[in-house]
């Protein structure tokens, strides 16, 4: 589908409320006189422009998409069209997963606007986790979203011709797909004009652009990124998508939605988790916060594994793995059950490995590092990182469970590996 952006004009503060004040839903929330709005910009991300509005009645974001990626500047045009991607993967997890995205209060599909519910007193995940604050039950939290959201959008739960019609739909998204599969599984490997990384790294760096072996299976998960339409998935799931408050989670920014393998959103998660974890040192020496983000990573797992196996004993109506074809066989099924787990897993080890190393070297970072401004410190944070992402996309067939894994963290944390 082709946007019409004839009409396009970016908000700001002062257009705001001019603009919006005569749509109904927001007027409800926000009252009629928009004099009484209070608009703040406050996007802190690479693509959009996103403002909170409040007044005395209520409070709501506003989010518009630029017609270029934000971070880079009027260089890099990116459609406006990634609006309407997002506006229908937000209805589509509220769905599948109540209560864990905003609600949708307006959509302007010219203007590129997305007004939605604004969630207060959370903050971004990547805050907390610099803060070394605790979330209860966050592990929880995110590998239900997981689960549900995955399975429940895939050939395992939908009615095959709405599944196919999505696959459709979500495939346009053709340059947000392109920045993924440019800036996460090839970019890292050699030197891109868009790559940077901190100066200490640069004989890790020299060496993994070396690795003929981590090329090669970089590569082939990029082929398992792009030709498996498995599921619908957030696309960019990572700590900076996730908002908390102490007891409290909720999921934002799915504009990378597509349909791809399974492991690709649990992967980027995880691997977003071992960067905190290993980032720790800048932010305060603190074991006992790091072990409860090692924690946190197992709970996430084992917690998607229960929820995913639940949703397969008791919700699997879509064309695979049909009971009549299992009649009389539950451990058929049970077999099966494993062996999707297995492969789930094999993959999330594979991308967490290739986000690690991405959110290193190319474009964009990750605060958790980007934050420690003593340059040797960071770089020995961002080595542990590469170290382990190196290790997970050349062995991720042998990696046992999770406990395994971060147990290699916690070894190369304490600096035990070569």
């Amino acid at each position: 589908m082709a946007l019409k952006s004839d009409n396009y004009r970016p908000l700001t503060v002062e257009s705001l409320p001019e603009r919006l004040g005569k749509v109904d839903a927001i007027t409800t929330l926000l009252g009629v006189d928009t004099g009484t709005w209070d608009c703040k910009e406050v996007g802190d991300g690479n693509l959009n422009l996103v403002f909170i509005v409040t007044s005395g009645r209520g409070a709501i974001i506003v989010k518009q998409a630029l017609p270029y990626v934000r971070l880079v500047g009027d260089s890099w045009p990116l459609p406006l069209k990634r609006a309407f991607f997002e506006y229908h993967a937000l209805i589509r997890q509220a769905e599948r997963a109540p209560g864990m995205v905003p609600e949708i209060y307006h959509f302007d599909e010219e203007q590129a606007i997305i007004a939605m519910e604004f969630f207060t007193p959370h903050i971004i995940l990547r805050h907390k986790l610099m803060a070394q604050e605790r979330v209860k039950g966050l592990g929880e939290a995110l590998g239900t979203f997981l689960a549900r959201t995955l399975f429940l959008g895939s050939d395992l739960s939908m009615d095959t011709a709405k599944r196919k019609h999505d696959v459709a739909l979500f495939v346009e998204s053709v340059e947000l797909n392109d920045i993924t599969e440019t800036l996460i599984f090839s970019d890292p490997y050699f030197d891109a004009e868009r790559n940077h990384h901190t100066p200490g790294l640069d004989p890790i760096v020299a060496r993994l652009r070396a690795d003929v072996d981590l090329k090669v299976e970089a590569h082939h998960l990029k082929a398992k990124f792009a030709n498996n339409a498995e599921t619908m998935l957030h696309g960019d799931f990572h700590t900076g998508s996730v908002m908390v408050t102490e007891n409290d989670t909720k999921i934002i920014d799915p504009e990378f939605v597509l349909y791809g393998p399974m492991g690709f959103d649990v992967g980027m998660l995880l691997g977003n988790f071992w960067m905190a974890y290993f980032a720790q040192p800048g932010h305060g020496n603190n074991a006992d916060y790091q072990a409860w983000i090692l924690e946190t990573i197992a709970r996430i797992w084992n917690t998607f594994v229960a929820e995913f196996s639940h949703l397969w004993r008791t919700g699997r109506t879509g064309i695979l793995y049909e009971e009549a074809l299992f009649k009389d066989q539950q451990l058929g099924l049970e077999q099966a059950l494993g062996h999707r787990l297995c492969a789930i897993w094999e993959d999330a080890l594979g991308f967490a490995g290739v986000e690690m190393i991405r959110r290193t070297l190319s474009l964009a970072h990750i605060a958790e590092n980007d934050m420690i401004e003593d340059e040797v410190l960071r770089a020995q944070c961002e080595a542990r990182g590469l170290e382990l992402g190196r290790f997970l996309v050349v062995n991720r067939a042998r990696m046992g469970d999770i406990s395994q894994v971060n147990d290699l963290a916690q070894q190369i944390n304490k600096g035990a590996t070569s």
